[in-house]
């Protein structure tokens, strides 16, 4: 996959089909828009994901800066997913005050030879927001380019947006966000070492540290599955900060037992994804009351998981 980012002068000399928008999430929603873009692969046509670098809330000050899929995150799926170019455009003060008109002349008709356009019905891009489907549509004929404006998906009548999924992660509903995600909530990152608390209490864990930009669910115990060179292995999963033995002075980690594999996989990048909330993280008096309780979380993880 061809990624084009920070820059705002590129060309590319084959025609495209482009599904723009912030795809934070990457819910059914957006999996709709790439849907379209993929099936235009059958007639030639490159498939293009225009997204951009920040939000522009983020920009302007509004949001906690919180985001469901890091860049990294998309970038992956993405790729998975079969997308040809991906166009992470820099989001600043001077670019979000293009005129919707000449945005779509220069960058979607012009820098990325599109032909083809899916857009949601909520598309906003351009000076004061004003760039949607239907301005699109006007400038189709003009631009020689097709549009596509896909309503939103719903799921027993609500509609899928990354508004509605940041709220069900942040309620610890992790069943209900898969739903809308298509997918369980997932938390990329490398393997690093630990303090090896786990391997003494007789519960081994791989440890990665999330961006500081990732949304979190809250702090608790997860049952999990994690994804190593393609295969899922089950597991266990601690998000937060360990306060039986690091008191409140350790760092936001991600920690997995992991229930059927055993190897070293320190650097290693994987993907952990959150099927259940098992319960909140909290502190216990000492270490073997600690142990107990992990040894009690993992039956219920182990019952969950089949």
């Amino acid at each position: 996959m061809e990624i084009i980012s920070e820059s705002v002068d590129f060309q590319l000399n084959r025609e495209t089909a482009i599904a723009i928008g912030k795809f934070d999430g990457v819910h059914v929603g957006h999996r709709r828009l790439l849907e379209e873009i993929l099936e235009k692969k059958k007639d030639g046509f490159e498939a293009c994901v225009f997204t951009f670098d920040v939000s522009p809330a983020v920009l302007f000050g509004f949001g906690d800066g919180k985001v469901l899929s890091t860049r990294e995150e998309k970038r992956r799926i993405f790729k998975e997913l079969g997308i040809d170019v991906l166009v992470e455009f820099p989001m600043t003060h001077q670019t979000a005050a293009i005129p919707a008109e000449d945005f779509a002349r220069r960058y979607l008709s012009g820098a990325l030879c599109g032909r083809f356009i899916a857009a949601g019905d909520d598309l906003s891009f351009g000076q004061y927001g004003k760039g949607d489907a239907k301005l699109l549509q006007s400038l189709s004929s003009e631009l020689e380019f097709e549009v596509k404006t896909i309503s939103k998906v719903e799921i027993e009548g609500i509609p899928a947006s990354s508004t509605y999924v940041r709220s069900l992660v942040e309620a610890g509903k992790m069943e209900e966000a898969s739903t809308f995600l298509g997918e369980p909530y997932c938390i990329d990152g490398t393997v690093v070492h630990g303090r090896h608390l786990g391997h003494e209490l007789g519960f081994p864990t791989i440890n990665i540290l999330p961006q500081e930009d990732k949304l979190l669910p809250p702090f608790g115990v997860y049952a999990s599955k994690v994804r190593i060179d393609g295969k899922l292995y089950c597991g266990i999963t601690n998000i937060g900060r360990k306060p039986t033995v690091d008191g409140n002075a350790g760092l936001t980690g991600v920690e997995t037992n992991l229930f059927d594999f055993d190897g070293d996989l320190y650097g290693r990048e994987v993907q952990v994804y959150l099927h259940h909330f098992q319960r909140p993280e909290r502190k216990f008096e000492n270490v073997d009351a600690l142990k107990r309780q992990i040894a009690l979380d993992v039956e219920k993880c182990k019952e969950l998981l089949e």
